[in-house]
């Protein structure tokens, strides 16, 4: 039957998989450091010169006849693995074949607008020059084919393998020079060194497994598997584990090989030569096949911000089953079961890692912060067994904040102590010590008004603790009204714990004064009578509070015309300020008591609520008693303040 439809490839296609493909240097080169690797070679020097935008690519290995230049280099999504009986999928080394679609040689074009290549196969040496312009050219006249330009013969200097000359090479495309370019290419290849008999060498240096830069940074480290990372550039390592390499449901071929680690500061995991290190780098094969997986696992916990790590995975890109890479080799088809099941593996993975993560960095760092400053141990040993965790969490995670200076490091531990002393009155502690890294949640618990309030605590305990133990002193009737009249006012909780926020007004006192209520001008008699008046006011409740003097005898119905005159000239002063129910309260402080305190209290009681309800007597001697009993633990907290403040001040 004749044939009625035919595909054809136009040259265009160059342009979308070649020219506009690829835009770093590194990915570009990572295709031809592939093929080397494919072609069984144990040298790939790298040459690259900035200022002539010139790179060459020299490699030792099995090297191309004419015909494998035309039939497989040459040729646009050759596929070895399938076509090439042979050596398709492992080479006569014995290497797994790295390269898959045929199309990595395209990528060069995306950053030299000349390419020559060169290479020498049983005794037969050949090359040949292709153009982005004669691309473009042979697109324009709509030829079948582009048919590069042979080199003469006497330019032809290769004697054996493959070298490759890229000229005019796009300078936004070098990149940030040959150390950021040694760094990423160590990070796309996990096959590099003597172990694997593959090197690699830019401008004359060997690349090393220590280019990657990321095992010289961590602190604590989980391995799959039987193969080890290279340690020794584990500089920082302080603690280390193995983690199942598979999940039990999977394949019997199936494992994943590798490490993940963790630094002890996230800056660290910032890097403009090796590019972000805060990534998980999944490697088939031997060469990149996901530039960072982390960022496809959903995890916004904390410890994700001190991950790094490089991990194997070779069932992603087995040789029966379809090719899951994307086009230019970076990324993965995220529909694909093996991706899948690869992200359910690292969750489960992650969460074990997480755990350990928490305990290793509370006992390191806690032990690091212990040597910097000893007086962290005695303030440890002075918190109750279940406070001592949430406070070494705190002072690990202090210590892991990254400080240009020593002296900051230790400020920050002060102010550590004083918080989580603060947040442990509230109940916060462990809120405290679980959001320390995490701004706008330390903001909402120290904004808090109860946490606010407690911020106090230290100058709050200090005041209480000298009123109180002025009153444990107090041998005689007069020292009693020089304390109360120094204290009570500033101070409403000796009257009412409940009063804690009580506060003044210079504008309603002087209209106090302005109505009589609170005079300078008493008489002799009045000022014989009482010590002093105050007004104050608490969450909506206005306070009139009177001192009398101890010695004198008061009478029922004196107080009463006295409150309720009071309250009368309060309520006409809040009215003209649009407050028509005011709750208000008098208090009577007296020395002696009066007679219906004794004969008749319900009359007492009832007098009392005549002025306004909650109004009433209390003495001297009950409010020395009842401050001394309520604030006792306040003693018993003074003695702890006191080693508290050693300790702060000996950091």
């Amino acid at each position: 039957m004749q044939d009625v439809y035919k595909m054809t490839v136009d040259l265009n296609v160059l342009e979308h998989l070649g020219i506009n493909l690829y835009s770093n240097i590194a990915a570009v080169l990572t295709e031809a450091v592939a093929n080397a690797w494919d072609a069984d070679a144990e040298k790939v020097e790298i040459n690259v010169d900035s200022e002539t935008k010139f790179i060459e690519i020299k490699d030792d290995g099995v090297g191309m006849s004419i015909g494998d230049m035309n039939d497989k280099y040459l040729r646009v999504g050759y596929r070895r693995r399938e076509e090439d009986p042979k050596t398709g999928q492992w080479t006569e080394k014995e290497r797994p074949v790295m390269g898959r679609k045929g199309l990595g040689k395209l990528s060069l074009f995306s950053i030299a607008n000349v390419i020559e290549v060169q290479s020498a196969k049983n005794g037969e040496a050949h090359g040949l020059r292709m153009t982005v312009d004669g691309i473009h050219e042979s697109v324009k006249n709509k030829e079948k084919h582009y048919s590069p330009e042979p080199l003469p013969q006497d330019q032809i200097d290769v004697t054996n393998g493959t070298v490759i000359r890229l000229r005019d090479v796009k300078r936004q495309r070098l990149g940030r020079g040959t150390t950021a370019l040694r760094k990423r290419l160590a990070r796309r290849f996990s096959v590099i060194g003597e172990k694997y008999g593959f090197q690699i060498f830019i401008n004359g240096e060997p690349i090393s497994p220590a280019d990657r830069g990321d095992l010289s940074i961590v602190q604590f480290l989980w391995s799959f598997g039987d193969k080890t990372p290279y340690i020794s550039s584990a500089g920082q390592l302080m603690d280390s584990e193995s983690l199942p390499a598979r999940l039990v449901d999977w394949d019997n071929d199936w494992a994943v090989r590798g490490w993940i680690g963790t630094s002890r500061f996230p800056k660290q995991l910032d890097s403009d030569d090796a590019g972000n290190l805060n990534s998980i780098v999944v490697f088939a094969r031997g060469r990149l096949i996901h530039e960072n997986i982390l960022d496809k696992l959903n995890d916004g916990r904390l410890y994700t911000k001190y991950l790094t790590g490089q991990i194997e995975a070779d069932f992603l890109d087995s040789d029966d089953a379809p090719d899951i890479a994307t086009s230019d080799r970076q990324r993965i088809n995220e529909d694909d079961p093996r991706y899948t099941r690869l992200i359910s593996f690292l969750k489960t993975q992650l969460t074990q890692i997480e755990k350990r993560w928490n305990e290793w960095r509370r006992l390191h760092e806690v032990e690091k912060a212990k040597e910097i400053s000893p007086a962290l141990v005695d303030w440890l040993n002075l918190l109750p067994e279940g406070f001592r965790k949430s406070a070494e969490t705190l002072i690990a995670k202090l210590s892991a904040l990254p400080f240009d200076r020593e002296e900051d490091r230790l400020l920050m531990y002060k102010h550590g102590i004083l918080a989580f002393e603060r947040m442990k009155l509230r109940g916060s502690a462990d809120e405290l010590a679980k959001n320390v890294n995490d701004i706008s949640k330390l903001l909402a618990i120290l904004a808090d008004r109860d946490s606010l309030e407690a911020s106090l605590y230290r100058d709050i305990v200090k005041s209480r603790l000298d009123a109180i133990k002025d009153f444990q002193g107090m041998a005689d009737d007069n020292a009693k009204e020089k304390v109360l009249h120094k204290y009570l006012f500033d101070h409403l909780w000796l009257l009412d714990p409940a009063w804690e926020r009580a506060t003044a007004s210079a504008v309603m006192e002087t209209r106090l004064t302005d109505e009589g209520v609170i005079t300078d001008d008493m008489t002799e008699r009045e000022k014989l009578g009482r010590v002093d008046i105050a007004y104050r006011t608490n969450a909506g409740k206005h306070i009139i509070v009177e001192l009398k003097r101890v010695q004198r005898k008061m009478r029922l119905l004196e107080l009463q015309e006295q409150g309720q005159t009071y309250v009368d000239k309060l309520k006409k002063i809040l009215l003209a300020q649009n407050e028509g129910s005011p709750n208000i309260e008098v208090v009577f402080v007296l020395g002696r008591p009066i007679d219906e305190e004794g004969d008749n209290p319900e009359r007492l009681k009832s007098s009392m609520a005549a002025v306004s309800p909650g109004s009433r007597i209390i003495h001297y001697d009950t409010l020395i008693k009842g401050a001394q009993e309520a604030y006792f633990e306040f003693l018993e907290k003074g003695k702890e303040l006191d080693k508290l403040e050693k300790i702060v001040g000996s950091i």
